[in-house]
Formats: structure tokens, C-alpha cells, sequence
């Protein structure tokens, strides 16, 4: 069974992207939610234009059920 990426609609903050992201990778969104604050402060905003990209490509679990069919 393969892995889908999905924004979370049950572990989110702003849009689910860090917690879309924790659920893929099988970690705690908020150490994904941490790496986001410095790759922002690092990158002079960067990393906001990457987050908007993520958001506009990763699909919504809405509709979803908790196995991804």
C-alpha cells in the first residue's frame, strides 16, 4: 500500500500542511511546524513561498477517511 500526502483537516493549525507533512513522515507536526519558523527566519521568507506552493499542490484529506481510501 503506498503513502498519500495530504493536508490534515484534524491536526491543523493554519492550513494542515505541517501536520499533512508529520502524517507522512510518521513524526510529531509540531517538530514540522518548528522547522518551518527557522526555515523561514533562515531564508528571509523563502520558505513562505514554499509553504503557499505546498498548500496549493498538497491535496485536503477532507473526504478521507483514516486509511487514505
Amino acid at each position: 500500500m503506498s503513502k498519500k500526502l495530504y493536508r490534515s483537516s484534524t491536526d491543523s493549525v493554519f492550513t494542515g500542511v505541517a501536520g499533512g507533512l508529520g502524517q507522512y513522515f510518521g513524526i510529531d507536526p509540531t517538530w514540522v511546524r518548528i522547522a518551518w519558523v527557522i526555515f523561514f527566519l533562515i531564508s528571509c521568507g523563502t520558505a513562505a513561498l514554499l509553504y503557499l506552493v505546498c498548500y496549493l499542490l498538497i491535496p485536503s484529506d477532507y473526504g478521507q477517511d483514516q486509511n487514505g481510501y
